[in-house]
């Protein structure tokens, strides 16, 4: 099978050829979460290593500083439209402007900020199909200079139904109309291993597709359109109903979202806030084993 939207999706030999057109864009989007001291993670900007190397032309696309609601409890919560677009217009996407997003590690900062973009109702985004692993272990130029892309005019138009909130996700948990899926991996959602969020374990009645079994781990391309097909059908997820991922943090959990929308599922949203928030209410129910 094919993906329905490949659209979305670009190689790095359509990058390469297409790298230099007036109308190209290219940003990395990378961010870490680092270890915080206490037994947490914190959010740690990319920026920095955006500067040691990136593909030529690129500029950062900061989702810490420039692309997070910095007034919000959690991290990486989605911005106000007025901060994202001014950030957006000063990366110099507009119209008549397409954009490439990239990361240099496993694709899931740059499908975040290809989510953030769809929400705000930008369409001409794509993701680089292995982002900067593959284009360096295909030997291709790199680059430490600055981006030079002349700042635009970015003009949001806010769509709903692509972020979910708490309370959508115990509502879909409690009439399993909707299937919600964690995009963290198999131990996390277990609760027998990796980073949690002040409780092990994952949303009651949940199902486990992790975001780092999406791609090829010695090129970090995603997987064929069938592999990925079955994965996410094995969990239960239906093009007819609703489909909530959810992750840490919002940022897997995009992955997720982006591979189910090349699939063609049409009614899949980001719980923004995800494990940052729930396993942080214990009120809200989970399971863990």
């Amino acid at each position: 099978m094919a993906f329905k939207h490949p659209q979305f999706l670009v190689e790095t030999d359509w990058l390469a050829d297409h790298l230099n057109n007036d109308d190209i864009r290219v940003l990395d989007c990378t961010a870490f979460n680092m270890p915080d001291g206490k037994g947490g993670i914190r959010a740690e900007s990319g920026r920095a290593s955006w500067e040691i190397e990136h593909i030529p032309g690129s500029g950062h696309a900061d989702l810490v500083n420039d692309l997070s609601d910095q007034n919000a409890s959690f991290r990486y919560m989605l911005p106000p439209v007025e901060q994202f677009a001014k950030a957006m217009s000063g990366y110099g996407i507009g119209a008549n402007t397409r954009v490439v997003l990239y990361d240099s590690t496993s694709g899931s900062w740059a499908t975040r900020i290809w989510w953030m973009l769809r929400t705000f109702g930008f369409d001409a985004a794509y993701v680089l199909n292995g982002g900067l692993h593959k284009w360096k272990l295909e030997n291709r130029a790199l680059s430490t200079s600055p981006s030079t892309y002349p700042p635009a005019i970015f003009h949001a138009k806010p769509r709903t139904g692509l972020m979910a909130d708490r309370l959508e996700v115990l509502a879909a948990i409690e009439d399993g109309s909707t299937c919600v899926i964690n995009a963290l991996s198999k131990d996390q959602h277990m609760g027998i291993g990796g980073v949690n969020y002040g409780r092990p374990g994952r949303i009651s009645n949940t199902v486990n597709v992790p975001a780092g079994d999406l791609i090829d781990p010695e090129t970090h391309v995603y997987r064929s359109p069938d592999q990925l097909a079955d994965r996410f059908a094995n969990a239960g997820a239906d093009k007819e109903s609703r489909v909530i991922a959810y992750c840490g943090g919002g940022i897997a959990a995009s992955n997720d979202a982006f591979i189910l929308t090349l699939l063609g599922y049409e009614n899949v949203a980001v719980y923004d806030a995800s494990m940052s928030e729930w396993a942080g209410d214990p009120s809200l129910p989970m399971q863990f084993g």
